[in-house]
């Protein structure tokens, strides 16, 4: 079944309502990602993501700019490459990627991930630079860890927007997940399907049989039921991408929540390592 936009859930954060589902293109080259992304957007996906450091920033640009879709239904997120240390350089780094992505901003900008060498607080000032010559409508982070987040708070003058992190039920973010539900902050997960370890996961799959879905739509129905939360799921294939938008016509009760919640340091990182191994 293809998906349908008037099935989409939203979380409504700073004014705007943002898809819950949205498409990941990390490890897409660039030709990849504007096929990817064309699907996607064709099936009724509003919701982008991308970053500097995937380089297929070009890739994304051209599916959208060629969708038959309004620029201002898509919700664009893309993220700073951390090398960039100085407020110039990363409002000029914001600038490139907008060219690149053929739009005059983004509705969302992170920094990628905290860089050991970086002053934080030079970095929110360089994300808040962005936001005030109107390069991106709002700001936030990833893979930041909730003391950091809460520090990157009280550092930037812009709200931060969400807080972009691994996601899945093997790694619930529990501690994270509760602060940012708590001071109003979003979480988007990415790799919700613990980079494809959980696609044949027997209990997702008896779960799934109740309700006619696969396992990855169990594991991102787990996700999407979360409070504050959106995710973002990689696929290049049109099918996948339909049934991952196929998932708002059920929902798991708090015994299948609770099954699927398995916090797993061993099971996260060997799913981790073979997703980077292409195992």
């Amino acid at each position: 079944m293809e998906g349908k936009r008037d099935s989409m859930e939203f979380v409504t954060q700073a004014g705007d309502d943002v898809p819950v589902i949205g498409i990941g293109t990390w490890q897409m080259e660039t030709d990849t990602a504007y096929r990817s992304v064309s699907t996607a957007l064709d099936l009724g996906y509003r919701h982008v993501d991308t970053a500097q450091l995937y380089g297929n920033e070009g890739g994304v640009g051209r599916a959208i700019d060629d969708a038959d879709v309004e620029r201002d239904e898509v919700f664009l997120t893309t993220k700073v490459d951390p090398t960039h240390r100085s407020v110039p350089d990363i409002v000029e780094s914001v600038r490139d990627s907008l060219r690149q992505l053929r739009v005059d901003h983004v509705d969302l900008l992170l920094i990628h991930w905290p860089h050991p060498l970086a002053d934080l607080g030079t970095v929110m000032r360089g994300l808040n630079a962005a936001r005030d010559e109107g390069l991106t409508r709002h700001i936030g982070v990833s893979n930041f860890g909730k003391d950091r987040l809460d520090r990157a708070r009280e550092l930037s003058d812009a709200p931060i927007f969400t807080d972009q992190v691994l996601f899945h039920p093997w790694w619930p973010q529990r501690d994270l997940l509760a602060y940012c539900q708590r001071e109003g902050v979003t979480l988007t997960g990415y790799s919700p399907l613990a980079n494809g370890a959980l696609i044949d996961n027997d209990m997702l799959a008896e779960i799934g049989h109740r309700y006619e879905k696969s396992p990855p739509q169990v594991a991102l129905r787990w996700a999407t039921q979360h409070e504050n939360v959106f995710t973002i799921p990689m696929s290049t294939s049109r099918e996948h991408l339909a049934q991952n938008l196929d998932i708002f016509d059920f929902r798991l009760t708090r015994d299948e929540y609770d099954r699927i919640t398995t916090a797993s340091y061993l099971r996260t990182g060997w799913a981790m390592l073979q997703g980077q191994l292409g195992l």
